[in-house]
């Protein structure tokens, strides 16, 4: 079948392409540098042409609640209409697990309006939230430090490998519509410091660990239940050690 992946370039559509070519499939890899916007609606109908299925696996260019806000509203708004032009019978979505846990935020208010509008645009859809990627780890890191030290909420994550989510991913497009949403996690869950300290050793960042007593991520109120899935969740197999393993490797060569 032929499936259009926005965000087809990034670190989930790039070997989400891969895996979907390699069982045969025609995929288009859209993004502004292949001729697709998205967010201006550019391309949108050309790339759409007899097309089965759509997803979405890009992100907004800023974490500012109001162009947070403008990209996912209007770049949804756009998919959905050449969605329904082209006949496309799969929109697929890539979330977060806690957007709706999250809403002090307006980044995540800005994903919560994504999902919103998807799930009221007439078209089958399956929304994946997934937890916060290992990749992610450094952004957050950064987030929160302070001099030589990154000050942490203590808060559960339970995060997931990057690849992990672009291989379920590729199950889920070639998949019957869920017309709802399918959680995704990672096999370990543990405080965000545990984690967030092992991948600065990794790398020899000299940065110290401090625990606050602050309950928030990035500003919103987040508690140990907030960014972890519900008991339904799909777990993905990729153990946190093992991608340190295969990331420290990966730098060696």
């Amino acid at each position: 079948m032929k499936i259009v992946i926005i965000g087809g370039t990034g670190l989930i559509g790039r070997p989400l392409v891969g895996l979907l070519r390699a069982e045969g499939h025609e995929v288009v890899a859209a993004s502004p540098s292949t001729g697709v916007d998205a967010q201006a609606g550019t391309g949108l109908a050309r790339a759409l042409t007899d097309a089965a299925v759509l997803v979405d696996v890009s992100n907004a260019p800023s974490f500012e609640d109001a162009a947070a806000l403008a990209f996912f509203r209007g770049t949804t708004a756009n998919l959905l209409e050449a969605a329904r032009d082209a006949g496309v019978r799969h929109f697929v979505a890539l979330s977060v697990v806690g957007t709706d846990r999250l809403q002090a935020s307006g980044y995540f208010r800005a994903k919560l309006a994504q999902e919103q509008l998807i799930a009221a645009g007439g078209v089958p859809y399956t929304i994946v939230r997934a937890t916060q990627f290992f990749e992610f780890l450094s952004t957050i890191a950064d987030g929160y430090t302070q001099g030589d030290a990154a000050h942490l909420p203590g808060i559960a994550l339970q995060p997931v490998a990057a690849t992990d989510i672009s291989a379920l991913l590729a199950e889920i497009v070639t998949a019957d519509p869920a017309d709802g949403i399918v959680e995704v996690a990672g096999p370990e869950r543990a405080p965000l410091a545990e984690f967030t300290a092992n991948w600065l050793g990794a790398r020899d960042d000299p940065r110290r660990i401090v625990v606050t007593d602050d309950r928030n991520y990035f500003g919103a109120p987040a508690d140990d239940h907030t960014l972890v899935p519900g008991e339904d969740a799909r777990i993905a197999p990729t153990r946190f050690d093992a991608w340190l393993a295969a990331q420290s490797q990966g730098q060696a060569a």
